[in-house]
């Protein structure tokens, strides 16, 4: 009897837990390559998040071009959290929106970065040019059909130009010599889209060009999904350290009342679970264990800084990304 009276009172208790178990939404507004990240991310985070709090959390994913995704939350598109391709599209929210305060890179570790990627060259196996390139040089010969995506809209495409920039200032020997360099490679691009996953349908499913200027972590999706006797991954003598940001985004969250599961949402990417599935999904992680785990899957290459080539985004985005910079000036002259 006393067995009974105990299997019922747990069994009540049970109840009345799983009927106090909240049911969570948080949406994610993240860049263009990030989709298969996510989903493995996502699956992680929920399950972690319902052994700690009992509570269940879907995570709604957005994926487009990093500067058009910063608009749309600009916008209006609720976003609890954004994970974009760099910091200046992040700070967008802040400047002006003001969804954000101004200091949200010191919220979390390594300047809210909790993975890195560079940017390397897949070139098709088949094209003329195939074991031609080995720099940033060769893809401004003649002749050459380069993609890339639009620096205007999407952040990988910015990463490209910053690091295409650097490589001719180094090896011509002025910021001249740099624009004449980039403008050579602009002439031998056919189409810019808007991020960088439909630059990577246009080279691997459309076939059009013959290298494709792209994030090291699309890349070896590329070449893992299409096969290595198609393409081949190409790394420069020297690329840009390329640094994805994240943020919670304060006026959304607090309004929605998220703000505590979307902050753990991103602790948790520095996690050692969450640093393993970066490593798997071809990102850098940040974590020492995992660095060394993963320090195999990456190409050594001299990778340099935003700050150290530019002085920041907020010079970099002015002197070459915003209207009548050099950016519109290499491409309206085309």
């Amino acid at each position: 009897m006393k067995f009974k009276s105990l299997f019922t009172l747990l069994a009540a208790v049970a109840i009345t837990g799983s009927a106090l178990a909240k049911d969570i939404e948080l949406l994610n507004v993240s860049y263009d390559p990030t989709r298969e990240l996510y989903v493995e991310y996502n699956a992680a985070f929920a399950k972690y998040w319902k052994a700690k709090t009992g509570d269940n959390v879907v995570i709604k994913q957005s994926h487009g071009g990093s500067g058009k995704q910063a608009r749309s939350v600009i916008d209006g598109l609720k976003a609890d959290v954004v994970t974009l391709a760099l910091a200046n599209d992040v700070s967008a929210l802040n400047k002006v929106a003001n969804l954000i305060p101004a200091n949200w890179q010191e919220r979390l570790p390594l300047g809210s970065a909790p993975y890195t990627s560079t940017i390397v060259f897949l070139v098709r196996k088949s094209s003329p040019f195939a074991g031609k390139v080995k720099d940033w040089n060769d893809l401004a010969q003649p002749g050459i059909a380069v993609i890339t995506p639009n620096p205007k809209t999407s952040g990988g495409a910015q990463w490209n130009y910053l690091a295409a920039w650097e490589y001719g200032r180094r090896n011509y020997g002025s910021d001249e010599k740099a624009q004449e360099f980039v403008a050579n490679i602009y002439k031998n691009v056919p189409v810019l889209d808007s991020g960088a996953r439909g630059a990577t349908t246009t080279f691997v499913q459309r076939q059009i060009g013959d290298v494709f200027i792209s994030w090291e972590n699309e890349a070896f999706l590329a070449v893992k999904e299409f096969g290595a006797d198609k393409f081949e991954i190409v790394v420069p003598s020297v690329s840009i350290l390329a640094q994805p940001t994240v943020s919670v985004v304060d006026k959304v969250v607090k309004k929605k009342g998220t703000e505590e599961v979307a902050k753990a949402y991103l602790e948790y990417l520095y996690s050692d679970e969450a640093q393993d599935i970066i490593g798997k999904n071809y990102y850098r992680p940040t974590s020492e264990a995992a660095k060394a785990k993963y320090a195999a899957s990456f190409p050594k290459v001299e990778l340099f800084t935003i700050d150290e080539a530019f002085g920041g985004w907020t010079k970099a985005a002015a002197t070459h990304f915003a209207d009548g910079g050099t950016f519109d000036q290499i491409y309206l002259k085309k």
